[in-house]
């Protein structure tokens, strides 16, 4: 029987069984990054039950948790047990590169019936703790899908909403720092340190998993999403989907750290405060946005500094799409990593 849905599957530490996806020329053109506000906030859900097995997040919980409290989770909690799979159309891959989380709820909603029964049967055969619940879905799908996606909507307002920018920062510096490595190296250097389970051969992207598939890239190309809430495993999908892979973000453990990076004192004197902070969080390329973020200054405010650090000749530009990324040049390097 083919394997139709893959994603949320935990990842088997069996070398010889593994997911191939096949690359022609044209499919590496047609490799990109996205991100997913749904993707973290479904996956979030495990992390919210059982904190332990995510000690990088406790800040996060402790924060929600009381927030959340009165919410009926319970249907959510069914549809994604604490391992293995849970329904694709709970997180269907992003179809922009920066979706809004109430575009990709809309789709949530729009799933046909008979997809969410079919994939609510997968979770249902691995044996969830709460086939009640299961049992109520699948007598009326349309209705189901309605009072998850409304369930999705309160959660996210209490538990990710305002904590959406900060993750998407993250994320954001991943796949700068993705995109450096790609224009440098190419496929190979990118697939390098994405994960151990990941390796590149040629023209095949190998991924341990639990099951075997083979097949080329077909569609609109590979999708890669860094993830904050997803731990330490991978996660993919295919047909019908979209092919995606989900991979650990870097830079988690420094995610709920507060306020701002700390800074030499003798560069602070050299340069202030406030720039030597934006040296120092320039250790991976930033958009203006991203970095008012994580320093809780204005954008109008950064931008001001980062035109004075850029005529200093210690930061650069460049822009991606409709973003211009700052980094450090070797001079703000130096100047960093010798506490001037």
């Amino acid at each position: 029987m083919p394997v139709r849905w893959a994603n949320h599957l935990a990842l088997a530490k069996i070398s010889s069984v593994a997911v191939e996806w096949r690359f022609a020329p044209d499919d590496v053109a047609r490799l990109r990054f996205a991100f997913s506000p749904i993707w973290e906030l479904v996956t979030s859900l495990r992390v919210l039950r059982h904190p332990g097995r995510h000690p990088l997040h406790l800040p996060w919980v402790r924060a929600v948790r009381p927030r959340v409290r009165e919410l009926d989770l319970g249907e959510l909690f069914a549809l994604v047990p604490m391992s293995g799979y849970f329904p694709d159309f709970l997180t269907p891959p992003p179809d922009t590169t920066l979706p809004g989380f109430h575009a990709e709820l809309e789709r949530v909603r729009e799933t046909p019936p008979k997809t969410a029964l079919e994939e609510l049967d997968e979770v249902a055969q691995a044996g969830s703790p709460d086939p009640a619940r299961l049992a109520a879905f699948a007598a009326d799908p349309a209705a189901g899908i309605q009072r998850v996606a409304a369930a999705l909507e309160r959660y996210w307002e209490l538990g990710l909403a305002e904590f959406w920018p900060r993750v998407h920062a993250m994320l954001e510096a991943d796949v700068m720092w993705r995109s450096r490595r790609l224009a440098a190296g190419g496929v190979r250097e990118l697939f390098a340190d994405l994960h151990d389970a990941v390796t590149w051969h040629g023209d095949r992207l190998l991924i341990r998993h639990h099951c075997d598939h083979v097949s080329p890239i077909t569609g609109d190309g590979l999708l890669l999403v860094p993830s904050a809430f997803r731990g330490p495993e991978v996660a993919l999908m295919w047909e019908p989907y979209q092919q995606t892979l989900w991979y650990p973000a870097r830079g988690i453990g420094n995610l709920w750290a507060a306020g701002a990076p700390c800074t030499p004192n003798a560069l602070a004197a050299l340069v202030g405060r406030t720039r030597a902070q934006i040296l120092v969080a320039l250790e991976d390329p930033a958009t203006t946005t991203a970095l008012a973020r994580r320093l809780e200054l204005t954008p109008g405010a950064v931008s001001q500094h980062l035109t004075i650090l850029s005529d200093s000749g210690v930061v650069t530009s460049r822009r991606l799409g409709r973003e211009v990324v700052y980094r450090r040049t070797a001079t703000g390097d130096a100047l960093t990593r010798s506490g001037l």
